[in-house]
């Protein structure tokens, strides 16, 4: 048999071959193929567009938790899921594990086929389950820790939401006070001559280039942007840059204590599981978030994979403080260290919550300083100039 099937791939065109009793030979690519754009949930997907939140995951993994756990066919329930689910692409991605498991690959595999919405320790857990017959824990264990990382990051985001939205007011504010008021007063201002005062020269010059220069300012503006994120998205910016948020006051205290509960939710949920140390480790280092912390983990494996206990590993590199290393040492000891890493990631988290907390109140007199310093500098801007005149119309009668 001859023929030709239109499909994203060798794979795909062999899964429909298979679902129709046809065993493919070769497959060859059709140079007569029409030249298509790419499919709109592809370029979506690479614009960040679209793709499944964590809540999508949390509940796509609860729900083959029940599937699994009720004993339904994994290729039933997997195909009912894929017709009820809301998300464009993640329905196209179990359709595609679908024809994925028909085609006698396992369900590691075929998840792996699209690593943009499964990450790394998905899977590995995902693969000690079924090779240990105990998928269904290993559902219920990543449902736990998806559900524990949505919560941080809805608490973070409520946390930062109320410090940005007071910053871009600020910006807004001075923005208009620059492009649209002080034009204004500018023809009263020159009145004065030489007479002019350091910040309303300065607030006068800066309008004058933002209604003249506008373009120039957009595009130096979008070229400092657009070179900043290509040097932070380079390796050694990136490794820079999350040193340097990691030293900031608030933030960065923050930001290591969310790592750290989530490296050692990570490690704990991964040991119950079974997975290998070492490779769990190298995962960690690869989804940790911050770069700075990924290499002091692989750091600590390679010193766990000379044979030093974990707990001496990790007071060499020093990523905990001291009574984290006594809680991980008590583990060791006592053969639970699974349930003295989620004691770990418990006393991180309320880190978190007590620094997300009092958050609004560590930012404030920041907040309040910065907008001060903007009144003050407008309105020495604009009153100064007037004082002059009235002083010099007082001197004059």
């Amino acid at each position: 048999m001859k023929g030709s099937l239109e499909a994203e791939s060798e794979e795909a065109v062999a899964a429909r071959l298979q679902q129709e009793g046809v065993t493919p030979i070769s497959i060859v690519a059709s140079l007569d193929a029409p030249l298509t754009s790419a499919p709109i949930s592809q370029i979506a997907l690479r614009m960040g567009m679209g793709k499944p939140k964590t809540a999508d995951l949390v509940l796509f993994t609860r729900q083959m938790y029940t599937i699994v756990k009720s004993g339904v066919p994994l290729l039933r329930g997997l195909r009912g899921l894929a017709s009820s689910t809301h998300n464009a692409l993640l329905r196209r991605a179990l359709e595609d594990v679908l024809h994925s498991l028909e085609a006698g690959r396992d369900l590691t595999t075929s998840f792996g086929r699209h690593p943009e919405i499964f990450p790394e320790i998905y899977l590995g857990i995902i693969a000690v389950g079924e090779a240990t017959g105990t998928l269904e824990s290993a559902f219920l264990r990543l449902s736990d820790y998806l559900s524990q990382e949505r919560n941080m990051q809805v608490r973070v985001k409520a946390a930062f939401r109320y410090p940005i939205m007071v910053i871009v007011a600020i910006v807004v504010a001075i923005a208009i006070i620059t492009t649209f008021v002080m034009p204004r007063f500018a023809p009263l201002f020159r009145a004065l001559g030489n007479d002019i005062p350091l910040p309303t020269r300065i607030i006068m010059g800066t309008a004058d280039i933002a209604r003249r220069d506008w373009y120039w300012v957009l595009a130096v503006g979008a070229a400092a942007f657009v070179s900043t994120r290509a040097y932070v998205r380079s390796v050694g910016g990136r490794l820079r840059w999350h040193k340097v948020l990691l030293g900031l006051p608030v933030v960065g205290p923050l930001a290591r204590q969310a790592t750290l509960s989530r490296l050692s939710r990570t490690l704990s949920i991964a040991l119950r599981a079974g997975m290998p140390m070492l490779e769990t480790l190298a995962i960690i280092a690869r989804v940790c978030g911050n770069d700075y912390l990924a290499r002091r983990t692989l750091r600590l494996r390679d010193r766990v994979e000379r044979g030093e206990p974990l707990s001496r590993a990790a007071a060499g590199v020093r990523m905990f403080p001291p009574l984290v290393l006594q809680m991980i040492a008590v583990g060791e000891e006592t053969g639970e260290l699974p349930q003295l890493l989620d004691e770990v990631a418990g006393f991180y988290e309320r880190e978190v919550e007590f620094s997300l907390s009092t958050l609004s109140a560590a930012i404030e007199p920041i907040l309040i300083v910065l907008i001060g310093g903007m009144v003050l500098i407008l309105a020495l801007g604009v009153f100064l100039p007037m004082w002059n005149m009235i002083a010099k119309v007082g001197a004059g009668g």
